[in-house]
């Protein structure tokens, strides 16, 4: 307990983040209606916008996060957490400012571009973070808890959204997303994997630790150069039967998840024509019903029931809230759903906690994101997209 205790500005530096960015979930969806499609219930382009954003970020992080982890692993996971975290800062500010058709494409754009690097940035350095500090048996009730944390803010956030106007949403989203930064920077203690200290800072050279005369990045070019290929990557996967078999599981829940979250919200606009507190109120019940397992339930649970089995009972609660979705025929359907979400959140911490036993401690940042999707509006709930 005393580890777990000891992330305690982790822990805060997550509920921080996590607030600014699903705080505004609830507006997004009517901001990008009256943009692109002003006066409409039904608009395609807003989904395929919102599906093309997905595929190009996606298509991003792959790229970037396994460079985010190698050089976490050998500049500290607060050094790297800096760049998310500021990043993610500039899209909220837009739409802080105006939310009109110009302004929502200048957030479409540059929210593409950050989140490549943004995306679940956060919340895997985070992990790793967790994995650095907290002991093998630890792990599953110590996700399970940085997951609650992050839920927690999920509630919190959208009980914000829920009384605030839009523009107001954005506006403390913005101040909030700052402050996470800076109180990241002022009060988390650095970590590195096997519990190394800091040596050198991210700009300076490994060799003689003084900076670059010509104040170019020669001090990264070992760091890039063990960017994973295609052969790590597989061999990686062939290293060990029960990763693999995490990593298929963790491919086919996240397209389930990706495909519910690029159209979830314009389904219950088009269908019953849900707005910004219709989609809080649901959104409230999902995350109280998500914190209180992850806070709650899971932990113990953990110490009863094998990994195994507690992911089993996660993956079938996510089929019976998509069967039973799938087949709304009222407005009070989608409410009734949340009851599976107890139960779907059971799926990250788990996946998370075996493969990372089944990887090396500089390994984790790479882990977590080939084990999870890793996405900012699914990092709380893991249902629905939210």
């Amino acid at each position: 307990m005393e580890k777990l205790a000891g992330l305690s500005h982790l822990f805060v530096t997550v509920f921080l983040s996590s607030f600014a960015s699903l705080m505004v979930i609830p507006a997004i969806t009517d901001v990008t209606m009256s943009a692109v499609c002003p006066g409409k219930d039904e608009c395609s382009l807003a989904i395929y916008l919102s599906g093309f954003q997905q595929a190009i970020i996606g298509l991003g992080t792959v790229v970037m996060m396994p460079l985010i982890g190698n050089l976490s692993d050998q500049y500290g996971r607060k050094a790297l957490l800096t760049l998310p975290m500021t990043l993610s800062i500039i899209p909220l500010v837009i739409l802080a400012y105006s939310r009109t058709t110009t302004f929502f494409y200048a957030y479409y754009l540059l929210r593409t571009l950050t989140a490549m690097i943004c995306e679940g940035s956060i919340n895997c350095l985070a992990l790793a973070y967790v994995a650095d500090n907290v002991l093998e048996r630890q792990r599953t009730s110590a996700f399970g808890i940085l997951s609650g944390i992050a839920t927690a803010a999920f509630v919190c956030g959208t009980l914000a959204a829920r009384f605030l106007s839009t523009a107001s949403t954005f506006q403390v989203a913005a101040l909030v997303s700052m402050l996470a930064a800076v109180y990241m920077r002022i009060f988390l203690r650095e970590s590195l994997p096997n519990g190394e200290n800091l040596t050198r800072p991210i700009l300076k050279s490994g060799q003689d630790g003084h900076c670059q005369d010509d104040g170019d990045l020669s001090g990264l070019a070992p760091v890039l150069k063990k960017i994973p290929s295609i052969q790590d990557i597989t061999g990686l996967l062939k290293s060990s039967v029960t990763f693999s078999q995490a990593a298929v599981v963790a491919f086919f829940n996240s397209i389930a998840e990706g495909g519910m979250q690029a159209s979830i919200m314009y389904y219950l606009k088009a269908r019953f024509h849900f707005s910004k507190n219709q989609y809080a109120d649901l959104m409230l019940l999902l995350g109280i019903a998500g914190m209180a397992s992850q806070l709650v339930f899971m932990p113990l649970l953990a110490q009863l029931v094998a990994e195994e089995k507690l992911l089993a009972i996660g993956l079938l609660g996510g089929i019976a809230d998509a069967l039973l979705f799938s087949v709304a025929w009222s407005n009070w359907v989608p409410y009734a759903t949340t009851i599976f979400a107890v139960f779907m959140v059971f799926v990250p911490p788990c996946l998370r906690s075996i493969a990372s036993k089944q990887v090396g401690p500089t390994e984790q940042v790479i882990m977590e994101k080939k084990i999870t999707k890793c996405s900012p509006s699914r990092t709380a709930i893991h249902s629905h997209g939210f």
